[in-house]
């Protein structure tokens, strides 16, 4: 009999060239895992075995299942989603295994929207081989916002214990950032990283660090006019909102200087700009989506092909995206209950 308080964690194998399937199944030998969630991979039980004897992984196996109403409690379970005459080819890119990328997220899709999954943790994609007429997105954050319909978009944060960076533009070429940046949009992301450090991660009142988009943060008009005639103006409007944003900070000193630390979070204008001095500082980090309906995350790392199979992966990103994911939905339950109407709950308490 299914646990229905238990949560059901979905994670999509990603690339099946790739590091994916060694960091998913380090993680889940430690058995502990089993007791905080109901694991269910979507994958293939047949690219699982191919990896688990390139990498001579032999105390460990997965409970084949058809629906996560299946799922074994004890066990990590798999569901196929792929054709038995799937081909590995390690450390390469190809159409097989893009392919085999989108039937895992679109499954595993299905039944988040079906309510089978509560949360979804994506393995790496090559975002190149899994484009096709069904998959148009420059990456997960991009196919989840549509597929869920986010009202206002969606939020890249990078999540380490250390301190977090969103990002204001993600992934979009460097030549089209400029264009990007609007006041409409950094105030929507501003509002969109406040949102998610209150529900998403407790804090009550979440101070904001923004960074310019030119170097020296335009250093008064001088190098740029963006900080003065878009950025900053958008920090007086969240301001005025009870948004607490701070900036714009040159991005060189701010994080040379280690004033991430002194912060709640910091929005970056672009995605080199936040995650290059995020990787460098962080090994284990996450990547959260936020604005979703859902809960999804993922580990800080690519598909890692020159490293494929020869078990040098380190599992520690996405072990930490799956306790992400943890974490947010109870945190996400606790707020909703500490916010729902007494008078309702109450009500409801005398069966009115």
């Amino acid at each position: 009999m299914i646990n229905k308080s238990k949560i059901r964690l979905g994670i999509s194998q990603g690339d099946i060239n790739g590091i994916s399937y060694e960091v998913i199944i380090k993680t889940l030998q430690d058995n502990r895992i089993n007791e905080l969630a109901s694991i269910i991979v979507y994958g293939s039980p047949k690219v699982a075995a191919y990896h688990r004897k390139a990498l001579d992984i032999n105390n460990f196996s997965f409970n084949n299942i058809r629906t996560p109403d299946e799922a074994n409690q004890k066990r990590p379970n798999i569901i196929n989603c792929l054709d038995d005459e799937v081909r590995v080819e390690l450390g390469k890119s190809t159409q097989i295994a893009g392919d085999a990328s989108l039937a895992s997220l679109q499954r595993a899709v299905q039944d988040l929207k079906n309510g089978k999954l509560d949360v979804l943790v994506t393995a790496p994609i090559n975002k190149d081989n899994i484009q096709s007429p069904n998959f148009n997105f420059p990456g997960h954050t991009e196919y989840l916002e549509a597929e869920f319909k986010a009202k206002i978009g969606t939020l890249m944060i990078m999540v380490s214990e250390r301190f977090k960076v969103a990002v204001l533009t993600g992934h979009v070429p460097l030549s089209r950032v400029s264009g990007l940046v609007t006041k409409e949009l950094v105030l929507t992301k501003l509002r969109l990283l406040n949102e998610s450090l209150k529900i998403d991660f407790g804090i009550r009142k979440p101070n904001i660090a923004v960074l310019g988009l030119n170097p020296h943060a335009g250093d008064n008009g001088f190098l740029g006019h963006e900080e003065i005639e878009i950025i900053e103006p958008a920090l007086e409007e969240a301001r005025n909102e009870g948004i607490l944003a701070i900036g714009t900070f040159p991005a060189d000193g701010f994080f040379g200087s280690a004033s991430q630390f002194k912060f709640d979070a910091v929005l970056a204008m672009y995605h080199d700009q936040g995650l290059a001095p995020f990787k460098s500082i962080v090994t284990n980090g996450v990547n959260y989506t936020a604005g979703l309906s859902i809960v999804r995350t993922s580990p800080a790392h690519g598909t890692g092909f020159d490293i494929a199979g020869k078990g040098l992966s380190s599992p520690d990103s996405f072990r930490n995206a799956l306790y992400l994911a943890l974490d947010i939905l109870k945190q996400r339950r606790n707020y909703k209950e500490l916010t729902e109407d007494p008078l309702q709950m109450k009500g409801q308490g005398n069966g009115r």
